[in-house]
């Protein structure tokens, strides 16, 4: 069996479906905000997995919460009821203000689940013309047949046939969203900040208005939360910034903290519109993904997390405001909300290859909405770790 990079890289090469684009360093282990590979080399972690590692790596609270309940119990299946999730669901409508969750396992079969609640919902109160969705242009859910249809961007679309369902109206518009509302429609579906498109805030008043719009069409407002939620704009959820309140909301990403969660949260309302046999998941709650959420929960609480989120993600922003100006003729604009920040390339820069450079420099970041270096640092990140990024990015802008 293969265990030094050259060979484990060949592995891949040979035996991975290649659907995906890594650069050639496998890594092996992390502490904290960095992680190496297999050859040695450190890198400063600001991606957190995309907004996923939470906690960073190794965090001791939640590594012990993991190690335990693996020594207790893994899986029974939701035949049974077990301890860390009961705990879990607790906690999560506690923080959230929602009164009903089913857990999955990754933010698409959130996003799936929601999707089917809001059309069996007007299907139990006889309103069975009501199956369609009104979501956005640029959006992102999930790649899923049901959360691709409701994707508001043809390159994740092309190639998997005909997705109905589903209109698409411009992000921020709250007039076309007024005309796509026709009495077959179920429900509006929002990303309060478009991640993947870009990560593209709201525009001030935008999420206050479909709430209204919703209400006035007796639609259900159901909100993405997938990449936002969990603390990291400073907020539990982003849309509470706007305080607004959504209908149904899909969690994952930072939930686990790198382990495989997926929840939807809804109002009691909702609580009847998937009766016993309608939805279901074979792994959604079991005991070691809901002890890693809980401890994930714990620690956000007990550290003041997304207080920190919010005062970090000031000063990101500052920086990245900073040299925007600096490098106004390679960068068109910064943005974001808490610690999901984005510095957007203009068009005549590699964004790919400066990227690449990054990672050599020792700095990992993602690629968000095509020109769109993206942030999206474990919620423990320290001033220090963000100013070396932006740092290591404004010296490679300075040599374009």
């Amino acid at each position: 069996m293969a265990t030094d990079q050259a060979a484990l890289l060949e592995a891949a090469r040979r035996h991975l479906y290649p659907n995906y684009r890594q650069p050639p360093f496998v890594l092996s282990h992390g502490r904290g905000l960095h992680v190496w590979d297999l050859e040695g080399r450190r890198y400063l972690d600001l991606c957190a997995g995309i907004a996923v590692s939470t906690l960073g790596h190794g965090h001791p609270r939640l590594t012990r919460a993991i190690a335990e309940q693996a020594g207790k119990l893994i899986h029974v299946s939701n035949y049974f009821f077990n301890e860390p999730n009961l705990r879990l669901a607790e906690a999560l409508c506690r923080l959230s203000g929602f009164e009903r969750v089913f857990f999955c396992n990754s933010g698409t079969e959130a996003i799936e689940a929601m999707l089917k609640l809001a059309r069996r919902h007007f299907f139990d109160r006889g309103e069975r013309e009501r199956h369609q969705v009104v979501a956005f242009e640029n959006s992102f859910h999930g790649r899923t047949l049901g959360a691709l249809a409701v994707t508001g961007q043809a390159k994740y679309r092309d190639g998997f046939g005909p997705l109905s369902g589903v209109r698409h109206a411009p992000f921020g518009d709250a007039a076309a969203v007024e005309r796509a509302m026709t009495p077959d429609v179920a429900a509006i579906l929002v990303e309060p900040i478009q991640g993947e498109g870009g990560v593209t805030p709201a525009p001030p008043g935008f999420i206050p208005a479909l709430r209204e719009i919703a209400d006035r069409h007796g639609a259900l407002l159901l909100a993405d939360e997938i990449q936002s939620g969990v603390g990291r704009t400073g907020r539990f959820f982003a849309f509470e910034h706007e305080g607004v309140r959504a209908d149904a909301t899909a969690l994952a990403k930072g939930l686990g903290g790198g382990v495989p969660i997926g929840a939807l949260l809804c109002r009691e309302m909702l609580s009847g519109a998937l009766p016993p046999g309608s939805h279901g998941s074979t792994f959604g709650g079991n005991p070691l993904a809901s002890a890693a959420a809980l401890a994930v929960l714990e620690v956000l609480e007990s550290e003041g997390l997304m207080e920190r989120a919010a005062r970090l993600g000031r000063h990101l922003a500052a920086r990245l405001a900073a040299l925007a100006e600096t490098h106004e003729r390679h960068v068109a604009t910064a943005r974001g909300v808490g610690l999901l920040q984005v510095v957007v390339l203009r068009d005549h820069v590699d964004a790919r290859g400066l990227l690449e450079r990054l990672r050599e420099g020792g700095v990992l970041l993602t690629l968000a909405g095509g020109q769109g270096l993206r942030f999206s640092p474990p919620l423990v990140v320290e001033q220090a770790d963000l100013d070396e990024g932006v740092d290591r990015l404004d010296a490679l802008l300075k040599g374009l």
